[in-house]
C-alpha cells in the first residue's frame, strides 16, 4: 500500500457484509502520507476534499453578507432503516450503571437523567449501533459517555499504550474540550484515563499522553489521522466509537478522514452517532457503519413551557445595527454575538468595547490558547459578551447565557438553529434577536421560514416564541429594556487595552551557574580562576567537575 493510500482508500459506500469481512490492519500494515499530510480525497457526492483538510470556506469565514441567498431547509430526511428503542429509564441506577459513577453524578447535581439520556442508556449498554437526536443543551454528551465508561469499566481487557478501547470523534477543538472537561472527572471514578488530541496544541506531548495510556481519546479528525500516520496509536482494539456532530464534521469536509478512520476499528466495536440534527448529510456513515442501528430521537415536547423567545429586528442602516447590538449587548446577563466573517467579529468586539461595553472576540483565526482563554473568561472569570462566528455555534456550553444576538443572518437554517442552541439549555429560558439591515431582509425572511418562524425547529430549544417577521427597531426604543433588564455600567475605553486577556506568564525556568567543585578555596585555583570557570561553563549550561582523581569528567553538552 502507498502512502497515499490511507485517506484516499475509501470513496465508495461498503455494504454491511463487505464490512464484517474486513480485518483490521496492524501498526506493520500503517500506511504513512509524505510529509504526514493528508492526501487528496473525494467526498460521496465526487467532489474533491480540499486534500482531506476541512475547507476554509464555511459559516465563519464567508465573505458574504447573505442578502441574496436563500437558506436551505432546516432538516432532510434520513432514510436509512432503524429500530425502536427500548424502553426509557427513570433513574440512572435503573439503567445499571456503576455505583461509583451514579455517586458521582449524585455529588454533582445530577439525579435525574435528562430525556436523551433516559432513551439512550438502555440500548447504549446493551452495546447496540445507536443514533442519537436531541436538541442542543439536552446532555447528548452524558448520553454517549456514560454508557461507554461503564462498558469499558466493566471489561476486563487492561489498555496497552498507544492502544486506547474508546474512541469519540468531534469536529472542533471546543467540542474536544467539552467533552474532556465532562466525562473525564467522571472516568477517574472508575479508573479510565480520558485524553484529547486535537490540532492547534503540541504534537509530542499527545504522543506522550497516548503512550502513558489512556483507555478513552476524545479527537478532531485531522489531528488523530497524522497520530496514527506516526505509529502513535492503533485504533484496532477499541470498543466503542462515538461521532459526536458527525453532520458538522460532513460540513466542514472531514467525511473521507471520518471513513478511512472507522475503517480502522475493530469489525466488533459498538457504533454511537449523537448530533442535533440527522440529515442526509450523514447517510453514508449510517448505511455503512451503523447497519439497522436503533433511533433515538427526543423532540420538543409540544404545548411546553416556552423557553426560548426569538425576535429579528431591521436597522436602519449599518451604523445604527452597530448602536442596536450594543444596547443589547449592555445588560447584565451574559451575552453571545455571531458574526459571519473573522474580520467581522474583531471589528464588532472592537466597537462594542470602545462603546463601553467590553467584549472579546472568538473565532478560528486565533490560536487556541487564544480561544481557551477566551471562554475562561467567559465562563469563569466575568467577561459578559463575546462576538464569535460559528466556532462558537456548536458545543460550547457556557451556563447562563441569557441573550444570543445575530449580527445579520446566518447562512443556513442549521446553522442559525445552533446559534440558537447556545442559550435556553438544560431548561434555562433565553433570548435570541437577529439583527440586519434592509439589504438582509430577503434572507432573514427565507432564513425565518426556513427554520419554522416560530415553531420550535429539530434541535432547537423546547418551545420557542417569536419571531415570524422582520420589525424596524432603534437603538433608543424603550422595547430594549424590556427584553435584556438593567443595563450594566458602562466601563471607560483606554486606547491601546488589549481585547484578550493575557497569557498566563511562563515559568522562570533559569538556573544560576553552580560553582564546579575542586575550585577556589579548596581546588588550588584562586577565587579569579574559579569565576572566569564558571562564566566559561554557564554558557553551555553545564558546570565543570573533577572526579576525586583530578580527571575531568565527561560534560554533556547543550547547544548555545
Amino acid at each position: 500500500m502507498d502512502g497515499s493510500t490511507l485517506l484516499t482508500q475509501r470513496t465508495q459506500p461498503k455494504t454491511s457484509a463487505q464490512r464484517s469481512e474486513r480485518t483490521p490492519r496492524s501498526g506493520a500494515d500503517r500506511a504513512v502520507p509524505t510529509g504526514g499530510r493528508p492526501s487528496r480525497g473525494r467526498s460521496a457526492s465526487g467532489r474533491p476534499s480540499n486534500n482531506g483538510r476541512p475547507s476554509r470556506r464555511g459559516p465563519s469565514q464567508s465573505g458574504r453578507s447573505g442578502a441574496g441567498n436563500r437558506p436551505a431547509p432546516a432538516e432532510r430526511t434520513l432514510t436509512a432503516p432503524t429500530r425502536e428503542p427500548r424502553p426509557p429509564v427513570a433513574s440512572f441506577a435503573d439503567a445499571g450503571l456503576p455505583a461509583t459513577l451514579v455517586s458521582e453524578l449524585a455529588r454533582r447535581g445530577i439525579t435525574t437523567p435528562f430525556a436523551i439520556q433516559a432513551e439512550a442508556l438502555p440500548d447504549a449498554l446493551a452495546g447496540e449501533n445507536l443514533l442519537g437526536r436531541a436538541r442542543t443543551g439536552s446532555g447528548k454528551t452524558l448520553g454517549f459517555g456514560l454508557p461507554m465508561l461503564a462498558r469499558l469499566a466493566a471489561g476486563d481487557t487492561r489498555t496497552q499504550p498507544g492502544r486506547p478501547r474508546g474512541l469519540v470523534l468531534v469536529p472542533t477543538r471546543e467540542l474536544a474540550q467539552q467533552a474532556r472537561d465532562v466525562l473525564g472527572p467522571l472516568g477517574r471514578t472508575v479508573r479510565l484515563r480520558v485524553t484529547t488530541v486535537y490540532g492547534g496544541v503540541s504534537i509530542s506531548q499527545q504522543i506522550e499522553a497516548l503512550r502513558r495510556g489512556a483507555d478513552i481519546v476524545v479527537a478532531t479528525p485531522g489531528r488523530l489521522t497524522d497520530l496514527y500516520n506516526r505509529g502513535a496509536l492503533t485504533l484496532d482494539a477499541i470498543e466503542t466509537v462515538v461521532l459526536d456532530e458527525a453532520d458538522h464534521m460532513c460540513d466542514l469536509g472531514f467525511l473521507p478522514q471520518v471513513r478511512t478512520l472507522l475503517d480502522l476499528v475493530g469489525p466488533g466495536a459498538q457504533h454511537l452517532l449523537f448530533s442535533a440534527t440527522l440529515d442526509k448529510d450523514v447517510e453514508v456513515l449510517v448505511r455503512e457503519y451503523l447497519p439497522n442501528p436503533v433511533l433515538v430521537a427526543v423532540e420538543p415536547e409540544a404545548g411546553g413551557e416556552i423557553a426560548l423567545a426569538r425576535h429579528a429586528f431591521e436597522a436602519a442602516d449599518a451604523g445604527e445595527r452597530t448602536r442596536l447590538i450594543t444596547a443589547l449587548a449592555g445588560g447584565l446577563g451574559r451575552t453571545l454575538v455571531f458574526g459571519n466573517t473573522q474580520h467581522g467579529v474583531e471589528r464588532l468586539a472592537k466597537q462594542l468595547t470602545q462603546a463601553g461595553v467590553p467584549a472579546l472576540p472568538l473565532h478560528g483565526g486565533m490560536s487556541q490558547g487564544a480561544r481557551s482563554r477566551t471562554l475562561k473568561a467567559f465562563s469563569d472569570e466575568g467577561a459578559r459578551v463575546v462576538v464569535a462566528t460559528d466556532v462558537a455555534a456548536r458545543g460550547i456550553h457556557v451556563d447562563g447565557v441569557s441573550l444570543v444576538v445575530h449580527a445579520g443572518p446566518a447562512l443556513d437554517a442549521k446553522t442559525h438553529q445552533h446559534r440558537c442552541g447556545r442559550t435556553a439549555r438544560a431548561g434555562a429560558s433565553g433570548t435570541t434577536v437577529i439583527v440586519s439591515v434592509p439589504e438582509e431582509r430577503r434572507a432573514v425572511t427565507a432564513l425565518l421560514r426556513a427554520s419554522g418562524g416560530g415553531a420550535a425547529a429539530s434541535g432547537g430549544a423546547t418551545g420557542t416564541a417569536g419571531a415570524s417577521r422582520v420589525e424596524p427597531l432603534a437603538a433608543d426604543d424603550p422595547r430594549i429594556a424590556e427584553l435584556v433588564g438593567p443595563s450594566a455600567p458602562r466601563v471607560e475605553y483606554v486606547p491601546g487595552q488589549p481585547l484578550l486577556p493575557p497569557p498566563p506568564a511562563a515559568p522562570n525556568r533559569s538556573r544560576a551557574p553552580r560553582r564546579a567543585p575542586g575550585r577556589g578555596a579548596t581546588g588550588g585555583s584562586d577565587g579569579r580562576d574559579s569565576r572566569r570557570d564558571g562564566r566559561r561553563d554557564s554558557r553551555r549550561d553545564v558546570p565543570s567537575q573533577r572526579d576525586g582523581h583530578g580527571e575531568r569528567r565527561p560534560r554533556r553538552l547543550t547547544p548555545r
